[in-house]
């Protein structure tokens, strides 16, 4: 479904409680196909399968009931950050619901349905939520994570907010814990600060093409990932494709390098784009008193 569905109070329409409409939104998209709780997530034994360069250093793949987060490497790789996030939302088969604080999108643009059906999600199962600040974000979140028929919760706050301290992803994480749904915060604007989550991964591009062919040939999306924190087991640094197809991280092969012409020096490779992602929109998310 694609579209935008106003929540809150708006002029003297009907009043329809933020946290009422977002469930009602979860439960549309489970009674309208997906998995029954405790079907395929795309895992195995409590974890969401990643692709086999980053499965083995997290014993299995991401851990399911856990919070984790993705920074930026540098500030020109926000895309990159949002793309491992769009490939995580694309390794399961269960509803995802992405909250998103208003800025996030002004800044960063809109998440697009066609891209990320080329990425490999289905924008029908994906709930867009948009929040105002950064304590509609957290709370939506939390919320959100109360849904154990959820496959991700991307939680997308902006900037630095102070209101994301170590107490409010404690909190993330908790309730993660609870129904088994893993969360992912996407901090593409923000520096790493301390935080109760599980996994921290560092993103940026790498040059993609086709193997086989000269670099400057169009590849799938690649990526150079850095797990910098890693509660359960060691970390590591790799260079790694998505395939949309599969729905998987693989080794990135060797490329040819391109012969420059005679006349002019090697051009340098570009970075390879993550396409924005939707869908299904539920916001803007206002808190309500009690």
């Amino acid at each position: 479904m694609h579209g935008r569905e106003g929540i809150g109070r708006r002029g003297g329409a009907e009043v329809v409680d933020p946290l009422v409409a977002l469930r009602r939104r979860v439960e549309e998209i489970q009674h309208a196909g997906a998995p029954a709780a405790g079907a395929a997530r795309g895992h195995m034994g409590g974890h969401m399968a990643l692709g086999a360069p980053l499965d083995g250093a997290l014993g299995g793949g991401l851990a399911l009931g856990a919070l984790h987060e993705v920074f930026a490497r540098d500030k020109g790789n926000g895309s990159a950050a949002l793309g491992f996030a769009l490939a995580l939302a694309a390794g399961t088969r269960r509803p995802v619901v992405w909250v998103r604080q208003d800025l996030a999108a002004l800044e960063g643009g809109d998440l697009y349905g066609p891209g990320c059906a080329a990425f490999g999600l289905d924008p029908a199962r994906l709930v867009v939520v948009h929040a105002g600040d950064a304590t509609d974000t957290l709370a939506a979140a939390e919320e959100a994570l109360r849904h154990a028929v959820l496959g991700l919760v991307v939680v997308e706050p902006w900037g630095m907010p102070s209101r994301l301290d170590l107490t409010a992803t404690r909190r993330l994480a908790l309730r993660a814990e609870r129904s088994g749904v893993p969360a992912l915060l996407l901090r593409a604007t923000a520096e790493p600060v301390p935080s109760a989550a599980a996994t921290r991964w560092l993103a940026s591009s790498a040059p993609s093409g086709a193997a086989g062919v000269p670099a400057f040939c169009l590849g799938p999306p690649a990526f150079a990932l850095e797990l910098a924190r890693n509660r359960a087991g060691p970390t590591g640094r790799w260079i790694v494709e998505w395939n949309a197809h599969a729905r998987r991280f693989a080794p990135a092969p060797r490329r040819l390098a391109a012969a420059p012409p005679a006349h002019r020096p090697a051009a340098s490779q570009g970075p390879a784009r993550a396409d924005g992602p939707p869908s299904v929109v539920v916001g803007p998310f206002e808190r309500r008193a009690g």
